[in-house]
């Protein structure tokens, strides 16, 4: 395709056309020559806004696009409202491969209630895949706002879910193929299905009103990295037991096939909290069928130990996701 923006005919009938989902939040949404988008909150509500861009992986990237940045809102305990999406397209691409795109984008704001509410489209030198940077806003009661740097000493640490799960899931669909000639079928097709436990939408409700102090979406770093983001958010210490840590097979058996470290591995769908009570909220997320684990505590201090038995290592600051190791 040509560079430069894509033509109104394109932007009408292969981007406008996919977007159905509505809020009655938003006064004003995406049209020819918007450059602006707005929307009403009710009295006591306050924005959270949040931006993210897809650059891991050019497949399913419409409905990863729309799920992480309603996962970030979800961390602060937001109700996702609405997106702006900016992609950024490469030369070679077609028609239909974004209407491909606008088609995840618009499966995934129907299920999650998300209006698509701007943007921008793109065709460009400067990009070899697609890359869609999304802005989400979303609206949350003042006094059920939560942040990466809420978590206190003597709380409970806990996580729900698995860690790893897109990171797996991304990788199964990557190198399906290699995968294949080491493992089975139904194994391959088992770890690229994880991606439809990357909400994180479900757990951030319950959660918020519970009444957790901090929450914070296990994303790019992996477990790892989100455990010290919180910690040096928050400015505490952290024991955490590595053995309590709950990772799925696929997961295992993937990151050993490709010599990944799957505490560092990109890790959507695993919420990581801190609570007063956090025994009690684990029982609460497992009646609505969520699994759930405390994997250990808040302490006083800047010790971020790691415990694996009678072993000790400490955490490390935020590194290169795993993920990418698997383009080298």
């Amino acid at each position: 395709m040509k560079v430069g923006k894509v033509s109104e005919t394109i932007l009408k009938r292969s981007i406008f056309k996919q977007i159905r989902t509505t809020r009655e939040e938003v006064l004003l949404g995406a049209g020819v020559g918007e450059d602006c988008a707005a929307m009403k909150l009710a009295p006591g509500e306050i924005f959270v806004i949040s931006t993210d861009p897809i650059t891991g992986t050019a497949k399913d990237i419409g409905m990863l696009a729309i799920q992480i940045t309603a996962n970030d809102l979800a961390s602060s305990g937001a109700e996702p409202i609405g997106v702006m999406l900016t992609a950024l397209l490469p030369e070679y691409i077609e028609e239909a491969d974004i209407a491909e795109i606008m088609k995840q984008v618009e499966e995934a704001c129907s299920r999650l209630h998300i209006q698509v509410m701007g943007g921008h489209t793109e065709i460009t030198r400067v990009v070899t895949q697609p890359v869609l940077s999304v802005t989400g806003i979303g609206k949350v009661r003042e006094d059920r706002l939560v942040s990466t740097s809420g978590a206190k000493a003597g709380q409970d640490i806990l996580v729900t879910k698995w860690i790893g799960i897109e990171g797996t899931s991304v990788i199964a669909k990557e190198k399906e193929e290699e995968l294949r000639t080491r493992f089975s079928r139904t194994f391959v097709e088992k770890a690229k299905e994880l991606d439809q436990y990357i909400s994180v939408l479900p757990e951030a409700m319950i959660a918020g009103k519970f009444g957790v102090s901090a929450m914070h979406d296990v994303t790019e770093g992996g477990i790892y990295g989100a455990l010290w983001e919180m910690a040096e958010a928050s400015g505490i210490g952290l024991e955490i037991d590595l053995k309590a840590i709950p990772i799925r097979q696929e997961t295992v058996e993937i990151c050993e096939h490709f010599n990944l470290n799957p505490y560092y591995l990109i890790s959507s769908g695993c919420m990581l909290m801190a609570s007063d009570r956090g025994h009690d909220l684990v029982r609460e997320l497992k009646k609505e069928g969520i699994p759930a684990t405390v994997i250990g505590k808040a302490v006083e201090g800047n010790g971020r130990r790691i415990l694996n038995g009678e072993e000790e290592s400490f955490l490390e600051r935020p590194r290169t996701d795993e993920l990418y190791k698997i383009y080298d």
